[in-house]
C-alpha cells in the first residue's frame, strides 16, 4: 500500500465509531436513498430506494440491505435495542411494500423508511453526542 492510501485507511478505521463521521455517513446514505432525484414539475424528491423498487424482488431487497446499513451504524453508536428494532421495522415495512411488483414503488415514494431512521439516529446523536451536531449556514 502506498503511504497516502494507508493513511486514508487508518483515518477511515479510526473514524468508524466517531459520532461526527457516522452522522455524515448516515446523512449521505439517506440523501442517496430518499432525496437525490428531483421530479420536474412537482418539485418532489425521490431516491435510489424508489428506483430500485421498479426492479421486481431483487431491487427491493438491495434497497433494504442498503437501508440496513443505517441500523449497523446505530449499533456502532451504541443505540438501544428498542431503537434499532424500530429502525428494523421501518426497513421491513419498506421491504414488504416494495415486494409488490411495480405498484410497490408508489407507497415507497411516501413511506420513507431511511428518512425515518435518520431522524431516530439524529435524535440519539443530538442527545448523547452533541459535539457531532453540524450547523448549516
Amino acid at each position: 500500500m502506498s503511504g497516502q492510501t494507508s493513511e486514508n485507511f487508518r483515518a477511515m478505521a479510526a473514524s468508524r465509531n466517531d459520532p461526527a463521521a457516522i452522522r455524515k455517513r448516515v446523512e449521505w446514505l439517506e440523501y442517496i436513498l430518499e432525496r437525490s432525484i428531483t421530479i420536474p414539475g412537482i418539485n418532489r424528491t425521490m431516491g435510489l430506494d424508489v428506483v430500485l423498487d421498479l426492479v421486481p424482488f431483487g431491487g427491493t431487497t438491495i434497497a433494504a440491505a442498503m437501508g440496513s446499513y443505517l441500523i449497523w451504524e446505530a449499533r456502532n453508536l451504541g443505540m438501544s435495542k428498542a431503537q434499532m428494532a424500530r429502525m428494523a421495522g421501518n426497513v421491513g415495512v419498506d421491504w414488504a411494500l416494495g415486494m409488490i411488483p411495480w405498484v410497490g414503488a408508489v407507497p415507497d415514494f411516501f413511506f420513507r423508511s431511511n428518512s425515518r431512521n435518520l431522524k431516530i439516529i439524529k435524535r440519539h446523536l443530538d442527545k448523547h453526542h452533541p459535539s457531532s451536531v453540524v450547523i448549516d449556514g
